[in-house]
């Protein structure tokens, strides 16, 4: 039956302002994250459209109520497939389910142009739809076109072609989708990944500057008032503090150029001889032991911050008279034990149960070691005095990566 009264054509809701993009998003690759890229398709429902407009459509308030009830839930699927809490969320899943009755009951009690609306269908499940649910629901769509197509008695070539075309778009849709998805997460893995280097670099610098700075002016101090003391009755031995100064400042200089650039490799050898003077000039016994198979340089670097920064606190804080020094390796690990006789902990820090870990310095050198798969302890000696214990790997290797990489394994296996 063909309605006699011109239909009036069913308003589709307000669309929300197209949000600005800026010239950095125009640079990057693939679809833009929006539903506007879905809305053109809207337009293979205008068949079902002109139909109403030429009053070809039997009972035309319930085509045209169709019509816009199937746009209105077209266009916010469409909008909430691109936020993944929307499109995981139950009220989207309900929204596709009233398009599927409304599509089953068009096209039952119509046909025609109105078989148009499986793809479309098809189209915002392919976009919502991320998993095993997806190529059920598209083949079962598919079918339903192809068996709703063929009630009609039209060519078989026809449905056919429509049974394919809803197949079609469901399934280019989710891998279109999926797909740039991966991008987004790619590119702001990327992103994240050059703060965290950006963040790692700054650590890095402000650790090194501590422990150059550090070390090197307590080194100053002590040979500026062992040349004071000196001074009175051997001005030879004083002059000789003195050359050290300049060479310390020099190295000083160096080093702090190496830190800046991220070039600073540090020599176990050289340290501990730094160490030895460092502690005779400031009236410290050293006593230095060396055992175990030559290190890499990287453990080598690692061991001689500690050596810098404990050395350093004897110096400062400890008011030793002797300072022993062990390095024991083996040809899996290697381990660096610093032991003074001082007053141990300074009052304003008292021990507390098990080991601990002193200043800033010791903070740093301990994240440092961790990071490399090692350890760090600082705490009161067995005999008194102050302990640092320092243990790494022979091989060295970046402990949070490494767990990252396994975490992954598991989530993938």
């Amino acid at each position: 039956m063909n309605g006699e009264n011109e239909t009036v054509a069913p308003s589709l809701p307000r669309l929300p302002e197209l949000p600005k993009r800026s010239a950095r998003d125009a640079d990057l690759a693939g679809p833009p994250a929006s539903g506007y890229t879905l809305l053109p398709w809207l337009l293979m429902g205008l068949g079902a459209f002109s139909n109403l407009v030429q009053g070809r459509t039997p009972n035309p308030w319930i085509g045209g109520a169709g019509l816009l009830a199937f746009n209105s839930l077209y266009i916010s699927v469409a909008f909430r497939a691109f936020v993944k809490e929307k499109r995981e969320s139950r009220a989207t899943l309900a929204a596709l389910a009233a398009m599927a009755a409304i599509t089953y009951g068009l096209t039952i009690f119509y046909g025609g142009t109105w078989l148009f609306f499986f793809p479309l269908l098809a189209l915002a499940c392919g976009a919502v739809l991320r998993d095993r649910r997806l190529g059920l629901t598209i083949m079962v769509l598919a079918g339903s076109a192809g068996a709703i197509s063929g009630m009609e008695a039209g060519e078989v070539w026809d449905n056919v072609t429509l049974a394919y075309g809803t197949f079609l778009s469901g399934m280019v849709t989710a891998a279109v989708l999926s797909l740039s998805q991966t991008v987004r997460e790619l590119r702001d893995t990327r992103q994240e990944l050059a703060r965290t280097a950006v963040e790692k670099e700054r650590l890095r610098f402000s650790r090194d500057l501590h422990d150059l700075l550090g070390h090197t002016l307590s080194v100053i101090v002590v040979k500026s008032e062992a040349a004071r003391r000196l001074a009175p009755r051997d001005l030879d031995a004083a002059l000789g503090q003195v050359a050290d100064i300049e060479s310390v400042g020099r190295q000083a200089l160096t080093e702090i150029r190496e830190a800046v650039t991220g070039y600073r490799e540090g020599s176990l050898g050289t340290e501990l001889d730094r160490a030895r003077s460092a502690l005779l000039a400031a009236e410290v016994e050293p006593v230095v032991r060396l055992s175990g198979p030559p290190l890499p340089s990287q453990v080598e670097a690692l061991l001689g911050w500690v050596v810098r920064e404990a050395v350093t606190n004897v110096v400062r804080h400890s008011g030793a008279a002797r300072c022993e020094i062990a390095v024991d390796g083996t040809p899996g690990r290697v381990r660096l034990k610093i032991t003074d006789d001082g007053h141990g902990v300074p009052p304003e820090q008292p021990a507390a149960p098990g080991p601990r870990i002193g200043g800033t310095g010791l903070k740093g050198l301990t994240e440092r070691l961790a990071t490399a798969g090692g350890s760090l302890e600082a705490g009161p000696g067995p005999r008194g005095g102050f302990q640092v214990t320092a243990e790494l790997p022979v091989d060295p290797v970046d402990a949070a990566l490494e767990a990252e990489l396994e975490a992954q394994g598991a989530r993938q296996d």
